[in-house]
């Protein structure tokens, strides 16, 4: 009887032990689990932070003249003009009889070579207003203005330019405005580098939602606030 009792005791000890222990085929699933989830915060941290890094200044500075944009008639522009003169050489002069009127084919290289020493101007392959009197190139810069002319008979070039400061300027490199194609370019770059910014942000927010319980409320917000407002009272 006493043998007896000893053996369902040991029995039940048994089962309890295997009841408390993990089976390791339970654990296979959720170690994978853990690895996977492991290996995609690891990339979304990468891309979220290389993203970051990319589009940190980009982001500063189109974020400010956002701003400076918005209160464009609030802040004050002094306009600045500059102007100067000069003669085109007689060489070049009587290689311009030959230019073509009511043209926009861009001047001669010789004439471009001796518009960018005596006036600091890049006119080659820039498009021209051509008369039977002059010749015209329009030069607009972000935040300003500039022109030159030549004189077709008497070879009198005059070379104005029109700033209106570094607000101006800074406004005018948040459009795009005559800022050239490598700024054109450059804000394509910026672009995609804040999409994949806030792209793998929401990823994150996804992963990490489930211990932080505002999350999708305050996303809701940021998602309600612009749609209300475009609602009720842009009109």
């Amino acid at each position: 009887m006493t043998l007896q009792v000893v053996r369902t005791l040991w029995q039940s000890r048994v089962v309890n032990q295997a009841a408390a222990t993990p089976s390791k085929t339970a654990a296979k699933p959720k170690a994978a689990l853990n690895a996977k989830r492991s290996f995609w915060l690891k990339q979304l941290h990468s891309w979220h932070w290389i993203s970051a890094a990319v589009s940190l200044v980009g982001m500063i500075l189109f974020a400010v003249t956002g701003i400076t944009l918005n209160h464009a008639a609030q802040i004050p522009a002094e306009p600045v003009t500059k102007e100067a003169t000069a003669t085109l050489p007689a060489p070049l002069l009587a290689r311009l009889s030959d230019f073509p009127e009511d043209t926009t084919d861009a001047v001669p290289a010789p004439v471009a070579r001796w518009a960018a020493e005596a006036f600091k101007v890049q006119v080659a392959n820039r498009p021209t207003e051509t008369t039977a009197d002059e010749i015209y190139v329009a030069l607009a810069t972000p935040g300003g203005d500039g022109w030159l002319t030549i004189d077709r008979s008497t070879g009198e070039a005059v070379h104005e330019t029109t700033t209106r400061g570094a607000i101006a300027y800074l406004n005018d490199l948040h459009k795009g405005r005559n800022a050239g194609k490598v700024w054109y370019w450059f804000i394509d770059v910026f672009a995609v580098a804040c999409v994949i910014f806030s792209v793998t942000g929401l990823a994150l927010l996804w992963l990490h939602a489930r211990g932080r319980p505002s999350t999708w409320p305050i996303v809701a917000l940021g998602l309600l606030v612009p749609v209300v407002i475009a609602l009720l009272f842009i009109h």
